[in-house]
Parts: C-alpha cells; sequence; structure tokens
C-alpha cells in the first residue's frame, strides 16, 4: 500500500528561494553577498508585483471615524496610527459610507479631473463618490461633504512586507512560490548568468500568468447594452 503524507504546509524561507533561484541560473550561493543581492532582487521583484496589480490577498478592510463636514481623509484619519502608515496603501478598491443606524450606502470612484471640476466641493450631503490620490502620501477626497458624522469603511490594497529576515518566510499564498522563485532567478539572470536571462524570462511570465489567473473572484459578468432613444 501506498504511503501519504499528513500534512499540506509546505512553505519555503527566503533563503531557500534564493538557494532555488540560483540553481535555476547554474550557481550555488557562495557567499553572504550572493544572499544579500538575492534578497535585495527579492524586495525589487515585489515591488514590481504591485504595478502589475498583485497583492490581492493583503486587502485589508477599514473602518474610520467620518466627522461632519469632512472633505477629505489622509494620515492617521485615512489609515494607520503612525504618521507614514497611509503609504502602505496601493489602491482603494471600495468604499462604504456607514451611518447612524449602520445602514451603508455604497460610494463610486470618480476620476481627478471629474473632482477638480466641482464648483463647490464643500457641497454638504452623505458622500456618494470619492476620488483617492495616489501619492506617496495619499488622500482621498468625498463628495459631497459629510453633512453629519458618519463612518467610512473601505478596502486598502497594501503592500507586501520586505523580505526581511533570511529565515522569514514570504508574505504570499504558496500558489506563488514557483512564481516567486522563477522571478527571483530571472532577476539573478540579469546580473550573473545573461545566457540564461531570455528563458527564465518566458518561465517567470508563465508562471506568473498561471498564478494571477487563480488570484481572483470568480463572479458572474452580466453586460447589459445601454438602449439609447433619440427624440424625434
Amino acid at each position: 500500500m501506498p504511503t501519504y503524507a499528513s500534512t499540506a504546509n509546505f512553505d519555503l524561507s527566503i533563503d531557500d528561494i534564493a538557494e532555488e533561484a540560483y540553481e535555476r541560473c547554474g550557481l550555488q550561493i557562495r557567499s553572504g553577498y550572493d544572499l544579500q543581492t538575492a534578497r535585495r532582487s527579492l524586495n525589487i521583484l515585489l515591488s514590481e508585483w504591485a504595478n502589475r496589480g498583485l497583492n490581492l490577498w493583503t486587502i485589508q478592510l477599514q473602518e474610520k471615524t467620518l466627522p461632519a463636514n469632512t472633505t477629505s481623509l489622509a494620515g492617521t484619519s485615512l489609515f494607520g496610527s503612525n504618521a507614514d502608515d497611509s503609504q502602505q496603501i496601493v489602491d482603494i478598491t471600495d468604499v462604504v459610507i456607514r451611518d447612524s443606524s449602520n445602514n451603508d450606502f455604497a460610494a463610486t470612484s470618480i476620476s481627478r479631473s471629474t473632482y477638480f471640476n466641482f464648483t463647490t466641493k464643500t457641497t454638504s450631503g452623505r458622500p456618494t463618490q470619492y476620488y483617492f490620490e495616489r501619492t506617496i502620501n495619499p488622500t482621498l477626497f468625498l463628495y459631497p461633504a459629510a453633512d453629519v458624522a458618519y463612518t467610512l469603511k473601505y478596502y486598502a490594497l497594501v503592500r507586501m512586507f520586505d523580505a526581511g529576515d533570511y529565515t522569514n518566510n514570504a508574505q504570499i499564498p504558496f500558489r506563488f512560490l514557483p512564481c516567486m522563485t522563477a522571478g527571483l532567478a530571472y532577476y539573478i539572470s540579469m546580473k550573473k548568468s545573461p545566457d540564461r536571462l531570455v528563458a527564465l524570462k518566458q518561465i517567470y511570465e508563465d508562471e506568473f500568468q498561471r498564478a494571477a489567473a487563480q488570484d481572483g473572484e470568480r463572479t458572474s459578468l452580466f453586460l447589459t447594452p445601454k438602449t439609447y432613444f433619440p427624440s424625434v
């Protein structure tokens, strides 16, 4: 009779990922600098993933007090408890305004130009629209300005933690371990194995597409055409 493992907790530490990446480049880690440059490349890779729209597993539900007459939130009023915590926000995906009766009302996202062209930004009412300014210290602008106190609820897409110590595990689902390892191998090949660059890049892109395809919400999509009746 075959014998099977009774656990499903396989994971790789940062040094394990680096070692696997070096081996894919036909190399071995020989010095502390080899490990240091691999960790630096890994942190750059995590930043590149943010540009690809990843970090879905780092979405956090936030609740903040929205005082009356508020037109914008920034700093600790928007996220976290320290002055620079809001820099962790990559994007905001959904915003809900909760009133004193615990009723939730969705707010829709608008562009910078739309918000900028509002004539009177202090118009009072329940906020129904928002513009998220993605600067280093981001700001969430609301329109109209809150007429009474509300509770602001939103989902923040925050950046992943750095690699940190070599004994750490990467802050990713296990499904992304092949993608991360392939990506690091590609990054290392730029510096140490340029002859394998093209092949490792292709493997990385393939692994990324497979992982990204599984990292989404599986919901039905309904498209309804808009009917237009011209005046006669």
